[in-house]
């Protein structure tokens, strides 16, 4: 998964996690709690947990149907338990089952503006008259309405601040992929620029000399001055060859990769992922002959542990008779990939072979080029 999917999941079952055990620890501590309570209590905490897994905030998969249903009833459970203990609360005669339907109805309140509230678009305006209505109805005897309402809004409040922090952390963590996603998107375009700009540099001047000497060479041809005509072709071929001969210097240039480089890159980037690379020996002891096949290795073995695992280290080793990039952290089944096949395809046009070895959850890349 990537970072922000797994934070995301961290952070739901951490919520839900939570919501679990206060459930557990009322139903099992509670003084003198009835059956009804007890029972009561559960439901506000699987409606709980359903609506923290339903909300778009927290979801780390996309169901809309499954959003439809479950956040109306979830509403509808809480707010049914809720009015359900108030009812009981100012209808019953025993004292114990007035403090139990305090318990429940309070418990409601507080797992609903934890699931639901603290995700709508007037939170705080809905946490006051939440409160308030819990004073209202759960105040009795008369007279301690107003600590019921100061409780339940100091309560409601702490619950929605901690959800809007860990709502805003998950935000966070969104955008600093969505920026990730963009650098990388923008070194690509500066890339084409670059590319772009040495291109027009390079050939431009060329082709533009020769359209304008073809033309010259057209007119004189017309005016029956032959052999200033040919002279000029003679320079319109000349510039030809030149155009082609800068060209494939700027493309050779231009793919052209450098082993020194691609280790340093592949430490920068396994480091932004949480990986550290550990290099054993040095690029200089590859032959020269390989350098640039070398450089590919470590290009393709890079890009396949960023792509296709959880790695926390890796270690390249490089020597005179090949090299090998290992890393742990493979996540499933290992599958023949496409750059690993490109990558072989490649090695074996120069006479080095591959091969890959996946246990324990480590996952082993060995190019050998000794009779390269």
């Amino acid at each position: 998964m990537p970072g922000p999917t797994k934070f995301r999941h961290y952070t739901k079952l951490t919520m839900q996690g939570a919501v679990a055990v206060a459930v557990a620890a009322i139903s099992a501590t509670g003084d003198g709690l009835g059956a009804w309570a007890v029972v009561g209590i559960v439901i506000a905490g699987i409606a709980t947990i359903v609506a923290l897994e339903a909300q778009p905030e927290l979801a780390a998969w996309t169901n809309l149907r499954f959003r439809h249903w479950a956040i109306p009833t979830c509403t509808v459970v809480l707010t049914a338990l809720w009015a359900v203990s108030a009812v009981v609360a100012n209808i019953a005669s025993s004292e114990s089952d007035v403090d139990e339907a305090r318990v429940v109805g309070l418990a409601a309140a507080l797992l609903g503006t934890l699931s639901l509230i603290a995700f709508s678009r007037f939170t705080w305006w809905i946490v006051v008259a939440v409160s308030a209505a819990t004073a209202v109805s759960f105040g009795a005897p008369a007279g301690t309405e107003l600590r019921v309402f100061a409780t339940a809004l100091v309560l409601s409040a702490f619950v929605v601040a901690t959800t809007l922090l860990t709502v805003w952390g998950v935000r966070i963590v969104d955008e600093l992929e969505q920026a990730k996603d963009l650098g990388a998107e923008l070194q690509l375009a500066e890339e084409r620029l670059r590319f772009a700009r040495d291109l027009h540099d390079v050939v431009g001047r060329n082709f533009s000399a020769i359209a304008v000497k073809s033309e010259l060479a057209a007119a004189l041809s017309r005016a029956g001055a032959g052999d200033r005509a040919s002279a000029e072709m003679d320079d319109v071929k000349k510039l030809a060859v030149d155009s082609m001969a800068e060209m494939r210097q700027l493309v050779r240039g231009y793919r052209d990769i450098d082993l020194d480089s691609e280790v340093a890159g592949a430490r920068s980037l396994l480091s932004a992922m949480g990986c550290d690379l550990i290099v054993e020996g040095d690029p200089d002891r590859v032959p020269l002959e390989v350098h640039e096949l070398a450089a590919w290795v470590v290009r393709e073995g890079t890009t396949n542990i960023v792509k296709h695992s959880t790695a926390t280290s890796a270690t390249l080793a490089l020597g005179p008779a090949g090299m090998s990039l290992r890393n742990d952290g493979v996540v499933g089944p290992v599958r023949e990939r496409s750059g690993l096949l490109g990558l072989a395809e490649r090695l074996a046009t120069s006479g080095a072979r591959l091969q890959t070895t996946a246990s324990d959850g480590s996952f082993v890349l060995e190019i050998h080029w000794e009779n390269t």
